[in-house]
C-alpha cells in the first residue's frame, strides 16, 4: 500500500513534467494525460482508504540534533482528506475538458493543475512539519500559476501576485512556529509530536507553556494566510479572476482547506487537553466566528456569481476554524468533508451558468434559467440548499456539529455569532437562486442560454448526490478524517440551525423573489457590505503609506547620508588634498628654490646633529 501512497504522489508530478516538457505543441494531448493521472490517483485513494498501512520514513539529512526525514503519513486522517483532493480534483478536471477547450493555453492551465494536485496531495499525507511547509509552498506557487492563467488581463496578474505576497505573511509566521516547536519537542514529525505531549503531564509543561502557546499562534498565521482567515483574507475573492474551475479547486478541496487541515492535524498530534491548558487558544476561534460573519455580510450584496460564493467559502472556512478554535477539530473535519463536495459543485454549476450565458457573471443578467438549463438548476440548487444547511443534507449534520460545539463549551458569543452567520448564508445564497435562476430572462445572453454537455454536467450530478449523502454515517464514517457525528437531537443547536433556515429563507424571498432590482442597493448599511467594509482601500492606504514612508526614508539615506556625506565627502576631501599639492605645484621658480634650499639645510641638519 505504501507503493500506491508514492504512486499517488508521484503520478501528478509526472504529468506536469511531461506537458512542460513534453507536449506544449498539443494541447488536446496534455488535457487527456493530466485528466487521466487525476483519474488513477483517485482510484488509488480509493483502494488505500481500507487497509491498515505503516507509516515508514526514511531520514535524508542530519543537522545536530536535528533529523530530516522523507515518507507518508497514511494514516486514516490523511486517507480521508485524500479523497477529497483526488475525488474534487479528478471532477474539476473532467469539468476543465469542455469548459477550456478552446483556451489557447489550455497545456499550461493543465500542467498547473497537475502540479497543484502534487503539492495538495503531497501536503495530505506529510508525516512531519517540514515536508509539509515545503508543499505548502509549492501549493502557493501552483495556485499563483492558475489565478493568473490569464495573465494578459491586468486584474488576473494582480490577483496572482496578491494572493502569493498575502500567504508569504501568514508563511513566515508559519515558519517561525514549527521553528519553535521542534525547538520545545526536539521532532517535527506528527508522530514525534503525540508520543511528546502523551508523555508530558500538562504540569511538566508549565515552563513552555508561553512559548508553545506562541508557537501554536505563529502557525496559526500560516493557516490565516492559506485559509483566508481575517486580516489575511482578502486575497481570495480577488482569486476569481481565474478560470472558474480553478475557483472550484482553490475554493472547495485545496488551497484554502490545506490551513484548516494543518491546524486539525496540529490539534490532534499535541492533544486538545493539552492545548487546553494554553493561553490565547480562544483567539482563534474569534478570529474564526469574525471572518465568518463578516464574509457572510458581505456575501449578501455581491451581484458577481463568483464573488458571492468566493465571500460563501470565506464564511464556511470561518466556521472551520471556529470549530477547531473550540477544541473540536473532528467538527472542522467534517464540515470541511462535507464543504468540499457542496462548494465544488456550486462552482462548477456557476461555471456552467457562465459559460452558457456566454461569460456574464452579473446575476441580474441572467434569470430564468430554470427553463433553460434544468440539469444545472437541480444540482445548483441541491448545493445550495447543502450549504444553507437544509435538513437531512450534508451541511445540515456538519452546520449543526459545530453549533453544538459552541453550546458544549458554553462559548455563548460564538454560538450566537455561528447562529447569524446560518441565517446569512441561507439569505444570500437563495437570492443568488432566486435571481438567477428564476423569473423572466433579463437579458439576451440569459435569453440565448442552452444546457451544457455531458462533460460538465456529469460532474454536477456526481457532485450534487455527495452533496445530499456525505453527512451521513454509512459514507462519512469510512470518507471522512475524524467523523464521530452520532445523530441529531432536538436541542438549542437544532433549534438555531432550523430557526436560522427560516428567518433566512422568508427575508431572501420576501426581498428578491421574481425581484427585477435590489430592494437594498440604496442602503447606507448595505453599501457597506457591497464595498467589503472598505478593507482593500484601508489596506491600500496603509500599503501607500509605508511606501511613501520607505521611499521617504531611503530618499534621506541616498542624498544626505551616501551623496552628502560619503560621496560627498570624499570629492570634498579629494578636492581639499588636491589644492593643498596644487599649492605645492605652483609654477613660481623662486619659490622652487627656497624649498628646495630649505630641504638641503634639513638633510645636513639631521645628518651632522642628529646622527
Amino acid at each position: 500500500m505504501e507503493t500506491l501512497a508514492w504512486i499517488i504522489l508521484g503520478l501528478p508530478l509526472l504529468s506536469a513534467v511531461t506537458i512542460h516538457l513534453g507536449l506544449k505543441s498539443s494541447k488536446n494531448l496534455s488535457a487527456y494525460l493530466a485528466t487521466g493521472s487525476a483519474f488513477v490517483t483517485l482510484v488509488l485513494a480509493l483502494i488505500i482508504l481500507m487497509p491498515e498501512t505503516e507509516n515508514r520514513a526514511l531520514e535524508w539529512a542530519t543537522i545536530g540534533d536535528l533529523k530530516i526525514e522523507i515518507g507518508l503519513q497514511l494514516d486514516s486522517f490523511a486517507k480521508g482528506m485524500m479523497i477529497v483532493v483526488t475525488g474534487v480534483g479528478f471532477l474539476v478536471h473532467l469539468f476543465s475538458l469542455a469548459y477550456m477547450k478552446d483556451d489557447s493555453a489550455k497545456e499550461r492551465y493543465f500542467c498547473g493543475l497537475s502540479l497543484f494536485m502534487f503539492s495538495m496531495t503531497g501536503i495530505v499525507m506529510a508525516p512531519n512539519f517540514l515536508m509539509m511547509f515545503m508543499f505548502w509552498e509549492l501549493v502557493g506557487l501552483s495556485s499563483y500559476l492558475l489565478i493568473g492563467h490569464w495573465y494578459e488581463k491586468d486584474s488576473a496578474a494582480d490577483a496572482a501576485k496578491k494572493a502569493f505576497l498575502t500567504n508569504r505573511i501568514g508563511d513566515f509566521g508559519f515558519m517561525i512556529g514549527i521553528l519553535m516547536l521542534w525547538g520545545i519537542t526536539g521532532t517535527f514529525t506528527f508522530d514525534g509530536l503525540s508520543e511528546f505531549f502523551d508523555g508530558a503531564h500538562p504540569e511538566v509543561l508549565v515552563p513552555s507553556v508561553t512559548i508553545l502557546s506562541i508557537s501554536i499562534l505563529l502557525i496559526f498565521m500560516g493557516a490565516m494566510g492559506k485559509s483566508a482567515q481575517a486580516p489575511l483574507h482578502v486575497w481570495l475573492p480577488d482569486a476569481m479572476e481565474g478560470p472558474t474551475p480553478v475557483s472550484a479547486l482553490i475554493h472547495a478541496a485545496t488551497m484554502v482547506a490545506a490551513g484548516v487541515f494543518m491546524m486539525a492535524r496540529l490539534y490532534t498530534s499535541i492533544g486538545v487537553d493539552t492545548i487546553g491548558h494554553l493561553w490565547g487558544m480562544n483567539t482563534i476561534a474569534w478570529i474564526g466566528g469574525i471572518t465568518s460573519l463578516l464574509a457572510a455580510l458581505m456575501a449578501t450584496q455581491q451581484d458577481d456569481i463568483k464573488k458571492i460564493l468566493a465571500y460563501s467559502t470565506l464564511s464556511q472556512l470561518g466556521y472551520m476554524v471556529m470549530a477547531v478554535g473550540l477544541l473540536d477539530p473532528e467538527a472542522g473535519m467534517f464540515h470541511l468533508f462535507t464543504h468540499a463536495w457542496f462548494k465544488a459543485l456550486l462552482f462548477l454549476g456557476s461555471g456552467a451558468v457562465i459559460y452558457a450565458c456566454h461569460h456574464e457573471q452579473n446575476i441580474w443578467k441572467m434569470g430564468g434559467l430554470q427553463r433553460k438549463m434544468p440539469i444545472t438548476f437541480l444540482t445548483f440548487g441541491i448545493g445550495t440548499l447543502a450549504l444553507c444547511g437544509f435538513p437531512f443534507t450534508a451541511g445540515f449534520f456538519s452546520k449543526e456539529q459545530i453549533l453544538e460545539s459552541a453550546a458544549h463549551s458554553k462559548q455563548w458569543g460564538l454560538f450566537a455569532v455561528a447562529a447569524l452567520v446560518a441565517c446569512l448564508t441561507t439569505f444570500y445564497m437563495l437570492r443568488l437562486f432566486f435571481i438567477a435562476f428564476l423569473g423572466k430572462n433579463r437579458s439576451d445572453k440569459a435569453n440565448h442560454a442552452k444546457e451544457v454537455g455531458p462533460l460538465m454536467f456529469v460532474p454536477l450530478v456526481i457532485l450534487a448526490v455527495l452533496a445530499l449523502l456525505s453527512g451521513y454515517q454509512f459514507l462519512a464514517n469510512n470518507l471522512s478524517p475524524l467523523y464521530n457525528h452520532e445523530g441529531f437531537h432536538v436541542g438549542a443547536p437544532f433549534i438555531a440551525s432550523i430557526s436560522a433556515l427560516v428567518i433566512g429563507g422568508f427575508l431572501s424571498w420576501k426581498l428578491y423573489f421574481n425581484a427585477e432590482s435590489d430592494p437594498l442597493a440604496n442602503n447606507s448599511l448595505c453599501k457597506i457590505f457591497r464595498n467589503k467594509f472598505y478593507i482593500d482601500e484601508l489596506y491600500a492606504k496603509i500599503v501607500g503609506y509605508a511606501q511613501d514612508t520607505v521611499a521617504a526614508i531611503v530618499h534621506f539615506i541616498d542624498e544626505l547620508v551616501i551623496n552628502g556625506l560619503i560621496v560627498g565627502g570624499f570629492s570634498r576631501a579629494a578636492g581639499g588634498i588636491g589644492r593643498i599639492f596644487g599649492r605645492l605645484q605652483s609654477g613660481n621658480l623662486q619659490g622652487y628654490a627656497a624649498l628646495f634650499g630649505l630641504g638641503v639645510i634639513l638633510v645636513i641638519y639631521l645628518t651632522v646633529f642628529v646622527s
